[in-house]
């Protein structure tokens, strides 16, 4: 009797309470710091990592090798033949080549492994809709899953600067250096590839809000779906936004979401935005 386990790596997103209903398996990024070093959701948090961002900005890496391992040797001491490992974008990390590189060598479950192209809560809601089927569907099923939630997937988000970004050799395909001296504000979101684009370029933080609030309103307004507004370190922002926007359409699941301290190193506290598709 087959049984399949559900595995994301920490830039899913996924609240807590999600992660264990479904037994999700999370692998930690790390963040390092010069003198230190942490398991990202594990032994730091988000709002830790902005706290500190002034004083020092971390690097980030994959998870350690030995965490892979052990996730997988745990899985088969739960009982699982199977594995499917959906994983942060491989433009944006090389999670997904560490991944399927040690699940090759690995001979006591069958592991697959499958680039969202995405992250942060996109990520995690591609997680979330596998882990509520793995129980009674195949592997086959279970892949194709992913990849329809993945093409419903929309979303942009706004940043204060694209220092961190830029910082981070994380800046992709987003334009904006000359105009951050204007307060131009690109409304950033992720192409096909996983990687970042601009979708709009808007003066001022307010009127950026407003602009991610008419693109829901545009995209969402007569159907059901599922939203998370996103922030790092925008808690009030991030409310407030949520609800202006939760009459529109309807809403089957909505909250809010904190990104992971392993993503909010890259974007720098301000970052506001949404995650949605329609069900």
């Amino acid at each position: 009797m087959k049984k399949i386990a559900i595995l994301s790596d920490s830039a899913c997103d996924l609240p807590d309470s999600v992660i264990e209903k479904y037994n999700i398996k999370l692998l930690p990024l790390r963040i390092i710091y010069h003198d230190r070093e942490y398991r990202d959701r594990i032994e730091i948090k988000p709002q830790e990592v902005y706290d500190n961002i002034e004083k020092e900005v971390p690097k980030t890496s994959l998870p350690v090798p030995e965490d892979i391992i052990d996730a997988f040797d745990s899985l088969v001491d739960e009982g699982y033949t199977d594995a499917i490992v959906i994983t942060i974008s491989s433009n944006l990390s090389g999670t997904f080549n560490l991944i399927k590189l040690l699940a090759r060598d690995y001979e006591r479950l069958n592991v697959k492994v499958y680039d969202s192209k995405t992250l942060g809560i996109f990520l995690g809601f591609i997680v979330k809709e596998v882990a509520a089927i793995a129980y009674n569907q195949n592997m086959e099923d279970i892949m194709n899953k992913a990849k329809e939630i993945r093409s419903k997937l929309k979303g942009c988000y706004v940043l204060k600067t694209l220092t961190y970004l830029r910082k981070g050799g994380r800046i992709g395909k987003v334009e904006g250096t000359v105009g951050e001296l204007f307060n131009i504000k690109p409304i950033i979101g992720i192409n096909d590839e996983g990687v970042y684009f601009t979708i709009a370029k808007i003066r001022g933080r307010k009127r950026s809000i407003s602009k991610i609030k008419s693109m829901i309103l545009e995209e969402f307004k007569d159907k059901k779906y599922n939203i998370a507004i996103i922030h790092g370190g925008a808690e009030e922002e991030a409310l407030e936004l949520y609800e202006s926007i939760k009459n529109i359409g309807h809403i089957i699941d909505g909250h809010i979401s904190q990104i992971s301290p392993a993503l909010g190193v890259h974007t720098g506290p301000g970052l506001i935005g949404y995650a949605a598709y329609e069900v």
